[in-house]
């Protein structure tokens, strides 16, 4: 099942961006978002990285959500 969202997330445009407000900013959203659709990508700005990496950014707004990350490239994160 991973693999099959992993091949539709490609097709999903970024619909959130996490700022220098941090994960905090938008947890509410990216909720709201999974709750209308299955897959939902956002995108780590610069300001919000810091010194940390992607990949643990995503799996603390994860964990905050209660979702998956399905995958990660880049600066961006695709959650399920």
């Amino acid at each position: 099942m991973t693999e099959n969202l992993r091949e539709r997330a490609h097709d999903v445009d970024a619909t959130l961006r996490v700022g220098k407000a941090g994960i905090e900013a938008v947890t509410d959203e990216l909720q709201a978002q999974l709750d209308e659709r299955e897959l939902v990508k956002v995108k780590f700005l610069r300001s919000a990285r810091g010194g940390t990496t992607t990949e643990t950014l995503a799996n603390q707004l994860a964990k905050a959500v209660d979702a998956e990350v399905i995958e990660t490239r880049g600066h961006t994160a695709v959650f399920h």
